[in-house]
């Protein structure tokens, strides 16, 4: 399950980050812990993971929400830039700058991934991982072609890291 959060503390644009934002943070709304849970039973019973997304998750994860989604038998994904701190309890950390290195609180993660436009170079990651991932800019649901050849080709060139596509945007789910 993707619990996609709409604030965020960076505004993310083509020329200052290769990308623009594609969080809509206009038609969000909010629910307490106990309205997330009853939608996430109406939607699947077969899920154990929520990926906590955003905007910026870290904005509004708390304690309340990261014991309840737990309490309900869920295990916890959450996908920051990496610029405030994440709340103890998440089970599973991915680090996806969007600022400069010396912004980068949160220093070790599971996995730090990176969206690279075309000719983007990989950056020297302050953060510690498991896993390191390239991800193909889109525009809106559509990969740019010339982004996904040029992480390809920098996943050859510099093991250890590796593709990253956003699956939902190639389903177009939202």
């Amino acid at each position: 399950m993707f619990l996609r959060l709409s604030k965020c503390n960076l505004a993310c644009k083509v020329e200052t980050h290769g990308f623009d934002c594609d969080t809509e943070f206009e038609s969000g709304r909010w629910m307490t812990p106990a309205e997330i849970l009853a939608e996430f039973r109406q939607l699947s019973s077969a899920c154990d993971w929520v990926v906590l997304t955003g905007g910026e998750p870290a904005l509004q994860v708390d304690r309340e929400l990261i014991d309840a989604l737990h309490e309900a038998g869920y295990k916890l994904a959450i996908e920051t830039n990496g610029s405030l701190e994440i709340p103890e309890g998440v089970d599973w950390i991915t680090v996806s700058p969007k600022v400069a290195e010396h912004a980068v609180r949160q220093r070790r993660a599971n996995e730090v991934k990176y969206v690279r436009g075309y000719g983007q170079a990989i950056p020297k990651t302050v953060v510690e991982a498991d896993h390191y991932l390239l991800s193909p800019a889109f525009e809106g649901m559509e990969v740019d072609p010339r982004a996904l050849d040029w992480c390809i080709r920098l996943c050859k060139e510099n093991p250890p890291w590796r593709l990253s596509v956003q699956q939902h945007k190639l389903w177009r789910v939202r």
